[in-house]
């Protein structure tokens, strides 16, 4: 077995500790090591949707301006190395067992993400990067990337219900969670925020002494003509990310170049083969995901392949998650359903979810539901591939003939 082999093997096997959400464990082994989160300027992004690609787009409007950047995300779609990245590559696998050994012989009493966080921070301090891209895991108060000083800038995107178990049952319970990265001296740009929570984030800007900054244009200049070359975007997410990157002292030509030289796989990513075979694949994991989702589809592609019936959706979510809600908002999208299940234990029975879509089909081998949705729609329609992270990776490396590492709910 390699060394990173046996690496992710000894992170895998703390995955039933699930998630703890607090920081003391996360605060000691950064001391062991030095404190290596405070090597480097943070931008710190939260919220239910949206933080991901937010961050991508930051890391590359820096990478242009020709700094030394780390990015930190969660979960991956193929490798673990995708979680920590410099400078727009992957760990090396070498350097990535270091590291996660490291933190697993120093500090065994972690969990499987405060391990991969720590782990972080040694490989930026070591890299010398100047600026570390961290998304919020889960929350933000009490999530493992918290442990890091004010940021420079801080986000939220979206604040909608998920993870409702760990964060609350009201949108002011999770914008107060989320909120909790804000902290004194930090520049803080915020999305779409329901009044709801948007009270509570106030409140703690004030409280702390931030300073909010309001919401500008997506546009690095007006009348900007961007190409997306692998990305779908629709929202607020690019404006939030133009915003953290004026504030970083971004130039707009750099906004633009690095905007467009942006990926963020298996968000929004419109496959093409051979000009046709349109295959969408996105991470939307939730009912506010799905509204977005709808929105990319509806806007962005129908004109391409037609009507609803020429989409047809491959599905399959995890048990925590309101599946319905997600299959209610994006039923006006498809006229064609293939269920199947994510492959790791806690996913959702595809009989079950068809039960509640007439005329639905079940496929439970992920490569043989890719097939029967496009033999439903032809070359010429379009299948979209979503319901969860767990699903689209998985699918993404059929398609692509990648390599991955086993899927993990953390």
């Amino acid at each position: 077995m390699s060394d990173l082999a046996t690496a992710l093997s000894r992170l895998y096997a703390l995955a039933p500790r699930g998630a703890r959400l607090e920081l003391a464990r996360a605060e000691a082994a950064c001391a062991k090591f030095g404190n290596p989160e405070r090597a480097f300027e943070v931008v710190h992004v939260a919220g239910t949707n949206g933080k991901g690609s937010v961050c991508a787009f930051v890391a590359s409007m820096l990478a242009a301006q020709g700094k030394r950047v780390g990015l930190y995300t969660s979960p991956h779609l193929n490798r673990f190395a995708e979680r920590i990245q410099i400078d727009g590559a992957p760990l090396d696998d070498a350097d990535l067992a270091r590291h996660l050994t490291a933190v697993l012989d120093a500090a065994p009493e972690l969990t499987f993400f405060e391990v991969a966080t720590v782990a972080a921070f040694n490989a930026f301090r070591e890299a010398k990067i100047e600026t570390a891209i961290l998304e919020v895991g889960l929350g933000g108060a009490f999530d493992a990337t918290n442990v890091v000083p004010p940021p420079k800038v801080a986000a939220i995107t979206r604040v909608a219900f998920d993870h409702m178990a760990e964060l609350g049952d009201s949108l002011a319970q999770i914008g107060a969670e989320k909120a909790g990265i804000i902290k004194k001296g930090s520049k803080i740009v915020l999305g779409k925020i329901h009044p709801d929570a948007l009270e509570v984030i106030k409140r703690r800007i004030a409280d702390v002494g931030a300073e909010l900054v309001d919401l500008g244009s997506p546009e690095p200049y007006s009348g900007a003509q961007l190409a997306y070359p692998r990305m779908a975007m629709f929202g607020t997410n690019l404006a939030v990310a133009a915003t953290i990157g004026r504030e970083l002292g971004v130039s707009p030509d750099e906004m633009a170049q690095g905007i467009e030289g942006t990926t963020w796989p298996g968000r929004n990513e419109l496959l093409h083969r051979n000009g046709q075979e349109l295959t969408l694949l996105d991470c939307a994991h939730n009912p506010d995901g799905a509204v977005t989702l709808s929105h990319v589809i509806d806007a962005s592609l129908m004109g391409a392949v037609g009507s609803r019936r020429d989409v047809v959706l491959v599905f399959g979510s995890l048990k925590r998650k309101n599946w319905r809600a997600m299959l209610a908002r994006l039923d006006h999208t498809a006229a064609h359903h293939v269920f199947t299940a994510p492959p790791i234990a806690s996913a959702v029975d595809p009989q079950e979810m068809a039960a509640v879509i007439p005329g639905s089909e079940v496929v439970l081998d992920l490569r043989e539901a890719l097939a029967r949705a496009r033999a439903i729609v032809g070359q010429r329609g379009l299948v979209v591939v979503t319901g969860s992270t767990l699903l689209v990776g998985p699918a993404r490396a059929l398609l692509l003939g990648l390599d991955r590492d086993p899927p993990i709910d953390l």
